[in-house]
């Protein structure tokens, strides 16, 4: 892809790539075309923009990076998820989904003479594990949330349990006239009849 002649700020050149850089303002060019800022573009444009000033301003480890954009193959960052984290080339405030494809289309591998759909169908595997993942860990995340309530609730129960057991009869039913919701409405007092049956 040809690239500007100013320098590059990012570690691997997406912000000086002409279709990388046709991407990242084409919610600038929606907005002046719309005349107000109420357009922000789509998700993707807009994630774009987000990874690029991630890009610049992250710490990333360049030389990994690097390395990686001359690789013949890019089977691990398309098959891994994690790969990109667990490989320390960057941390998780990047979006891993986004930056795989854009490595994969900006490296030796996506930049030889490879029909498209099979660009397509690779990068649309990658989405794919990415979601697959996400959707794993976040199962995980709430299988550990129900496990702690389940216990919470174990624990609760054996101590309302013991306290039943030591309370003695007096002390339930005060405990228990405590808890009832409904209390009794005094009566209004009536008044006083005279000798003949009359209200006063």
């Amino acid at each position: 892809m040809d690239q500007p002649k100013t320098d590059c700020r990012s570690p691997v050149g997406l912000d000086c790539c002409n279709c990388c850089l046709d991407l990242a303002h084409k919610s600038g060019l929606q907005r002046e075309s719309s005349g107000e800022n109420n357009n922000p573009g789509s998700p993707t444009v807009s994630n774009f923009r987000q990874l690029q000033e991630k890009l610049i301003f992250e710490n990333l480890n360049t030389d990994k990076l690097n390395s990686i954009m001359r690789q013949d193959s890019l089977e691990p960052v398309l098959r891994d998820p994690c790969y990109l984290i667990n490989e320390g080339i960057c941390n998780r405030n990047i979006d891993q989904t986004m930056l795989s494809i854009l490595l994969f289309f900006h490296s030796a591998s996506g930049a030889s003479v490879v029909a498209i759909d099979n660009k397509i169908e690779q990068a649309m595997d990658l989405v794919k594990n990415h979601l697959m993942y996400a959707v794993r860990e976040e199962v995980e995340i709430l299988k550990e949330q129900i496990r702690e309530l389940v216990e919470k609730n174990s624990q609760l129960e054996r101590e309302n349990t013991l306290l039943k057991t030591l309370a003695s009869p007096e002390q339930l039913e005060k405990f228990q006239s405590r808890l009832s919701p409904e209390e009794p409405v005094p009566e209004s007092p009536r008044a006083p009849e005279a000798p003949d049956g009359s209200a006063v």
